[in-house]
């Protein structure tokens, strides 16, 4: 069956001029307006204390997570409980010495130490996912005990950051 042809539209190509001119709100860049400031999440919030701490330091071969980090896994594990879908990743670390193999499984113990501490106070199993990064993401590589130290470690990530 035949349709019928579709209209055209005759249009002018001259702009057409508004009757009242618009002045449109300067525009600053690189400043977050307060209402934005606020709407960020407390993991995202860098003056909130979830993220002045987010690592867990180990002493050499150890695996241990020391008391001195109670406090600061107890404001993670109060969020994460009070916030059931998100989610966490928790990567352990280790310096350069000792062979692949062991520095591989030395931080899955580490970041599975993390996770069952934080397991402990209160967070869900399914909120945390534990993995082992070995020497392959250091954070000095100077050869050095300083450097070294800042190597062992396990660092807590939040969902949007893994």
């Amino acid at each position: 069956p035949e349709q019928p042809a579709a209209g055209v539209e005759e249009r002018d190509a001259r702009p057409v001029e508004r009757a009242v001119p618009v002045q449109e709100a300067p525009r600053v860049v690189g400043i977050v307006p307060p209402a934005t400031q606020a709407a960020l999440p407390p993991h995202r919030d860098p003056n909130h204390p979830l993220n002045k701490q987010r690592s867990v330091f180990f002493d050499y071969d150890n695996d241990s997570v020391k008391d001195e980090y109670r406090a600061m896994l107890q404001i993670h594990a109060k969020y994460l409980t009070d916030n059931p879908a998100r989610k966490i990743l928790v990567q352990g670390n280790c310096d350069e010495r000792g062979s692949r193999e062991h520095n591989l499984a030395l931080g899955q113990r580490r970041s599975d130490n993390i996770k069952r501490a934080l397991q402990l106070m209160g967070v869900r199993e399914t909120q945390i996912e534990s993995v082992s990064l070995g020497e392959e993401k250091p954070r000095c590589t100077e050869s050095n005990d300083q450097c070294y130290a800042q190597n062992r470690r396990g660092d807590i990530l939040y969902d949007g950051e893994f």
